[in-house]
């Protein structure tokens, strides 16, 4: 088969055959249910105040699933010309599509880590690093000639990352705060105080999150408090004002804690 064979509009539509657009449509299913199941997943994170969401974990969910189900089909891969590939290339075999698929998920997962960035208690970047996954996803499915495929991996991911952090607002939620308590020297913080403390303001301590710290002969404590219910959390403008008064803190920093 020769190139001007393959450009050929014969050639082309078969990318777009029965056979073709059948295949598709049973990935479409496969994608919206790990979509589904992903959101479902990264809700429960979300719910409870974690880094990670529910945009994060439906990306990677429904782009890992993109990558596994073409590795199911290889007959169809462009459009089922396997043997015009092997004519073109001499007889010889041509490279294991699935050797460079797997180099070029690992390559982009390490592009991935680069953009996740750590300040304090706060981790941003999970949901950019997990669209830029999902983005080697679509570009796999092109590769092959999954072409509808490919546009409704694509359209999800972008009302994925659009329309999700709406959906989470209208959800059951619990917000989470990273607290930062740098105390006077020689005080003494008890934890159990600030437990208390930390309830009476509509918010209970994330276990496990306490971090402590000796600075220039003063004790710096840094946690998590999530909400007990999305609207019972006190405001931070507020809890920054009751700070100002609170017993044995010499300075603090507040913020959300989201990705």
């Amino acid at each position: 088969m020769s190139p001007t064979n393959l450009l050929s509009l014969e050639s082309l539509a078969r990318y777009w055959s029965h056979q073709e657009v059948a295949l598709n449509i049973i990935i479409f299913f496969n994608l919206i249910g790990a979509l589904l199941l992903g959101l479902l997943v990264g809700y429960e994170r979300s719910y409870h105040g974690r880094a990670a969401g529910m945009r994060t974990y439906g990306l990677v969910c429904m782009a890992s699933c993109a990558i596994v189900v073409v590795t199911g089909y290889p007959g169809y891969w462009y459009a089922g010309a396997g043997a015009g590939v092997h004519s073109l290339m001499g007889g010889m075999l041509p490279p294991d599509p699935t050797r460079v698929i797997q180099g070029v998920v690992t390559g982009i997962g390490f592009l991935g880590a680069g953009v996740i960035m750590k300040e304090g208690m706060n981790i941003s970047g999970l949901t950019t690093a997990a669209s830029i996954w999902a983005s080697s996803a679509i570009g796999i499915l092109v590769g092959v000639g999954f072409y509808a495929a490919a546009i409704l991996l694509a359209a999800l991911s972008a009302a994925l990352m659009m329309w999700a952090a709406r959906l989470e607002q209208w959800l059951p939620s619990r917000p989470a705060i990273a607290l930062r308590l740098r105390f006077h020297q020689g005080f003494s913080p008890n934890e159990e105080v600030l437990k208390r403390e930390a309830r009476l303001r509509g918010y209970e301590v994330a276990p496990g999150s306490f971090h402590i710290q000796f600075v220039n002969g003063r004790q710096e404590w840094r946690y998590i408090a999530i909400a007990i219910g999305r609207d019972q959390g006190m405001p931070l403008s507020k809890i920054s004002r009751e700070l100002e008064s609170f017993e044995g803190v010499d300075e603090f920093e507040l913020s959300h804690a989201r990705n």
